[in-house]
């Protein structure tokens, strides 16, 4: 099962009154396993870039004023997420901002049913707890000093990390080598070590419980175990 974890930033929260894409990053899990690729674009979003924003994200318009516009990488982009499922916080969010841009270059919308809204899952998972990212990642043990400012790549690689988390834990990934995680579900056999005692148990059984066990087998009829007790059946 292929799935992208993604994230944008932007110039805003509003696409219908003009913010757009400036940054989106994806991080591709197969069988919930990173397989190593992953998608990285800084977009000029053909405006200017609000305080506001800026203070999040850090990108400015100067920064941005060289880099492709959406349109130069929309067909690749589309690519890269086509036909798997896309793994998002908060993502009804990164998802109307790319129907949005989607919208101006022609390419059909995402399909609701192929997003994972991973929000959602922690709201159901921690009702009443803080759910944000950051919080995620103190609740999960998950490090995040990187993270000084938003940024989609990297938002995204962390998002991987505590999505595993919510579905179940690293075990999900049991079995599986880094060259593995890309073979759709081929996994690898998994040794275990099992303990050794330095010391035997003493037994709990007494020589006379020991026998009175065994004089009451050879009076059954016919049980199975009598053939190994090497008992001849009685006529």
């Amino acid at each position: 099962m292929r799935e992208i974890v993604l994230d944008t930033e932007t110039t805003g929260v509003e696409p219908l009154k003009g913010d757009r894409i400036v940054e989106i990053g994806c991080v591709e899990l197969v069988n919930h396993c990173p397989t190593g690729r992953t998608y990285h674009v800084y977009i000029n979003p053909e405006r200017d870039m609000p305080e506001g924003a800026f203070k999040v994200h850090g990108l400015s318009a100067a920064f941005l004023s060289d880099k492709p516009v959406f349109a130069a990488i929309a067909s690749e982009f589309a690519a890269f997420i086509a036909d798997a499922k896309l793994v998002i916080h908060n993502a009804a969010f990164d998802v109307g901002f790319i129907n949005m841009e989607f919208g101006r270059v022609g390419l059909p919308a995402i399909v609701p049913s192929l997003v994972v809204d991973t929000l959602s899952m922690a709201r159901r998972k921690h009702p009443g707890a803080s759910n944000s990212l950051d919080a995620l990642c103190s609740r999960y043990g998950i490090d995040n000093s990187r993270r000084t400012k938003h940024g989609a790549l990297l938002d995204s690689e962390i998002l991987a990390e505590v999505y595993i988390e919510l579905i179940g834990g690293k075990q999900t990934s049991l079995g599986f080598g880094s060259a593995a995680a890309g073979k759709a579900g081929v996994g690898l056999a998994v040794a275990m070590e099992r303990p050794v005692r330095q010391r035997a148990l003493a037994p709990r059984l007494t020589p006379e419980e020991r026998a009175a066990h065994e004089a009451f087998v050879l009076k059954l009829k016919g049980p199975l175990w009598r053939d190994y007790l090497g008992v001849p059946e009685e006529a």
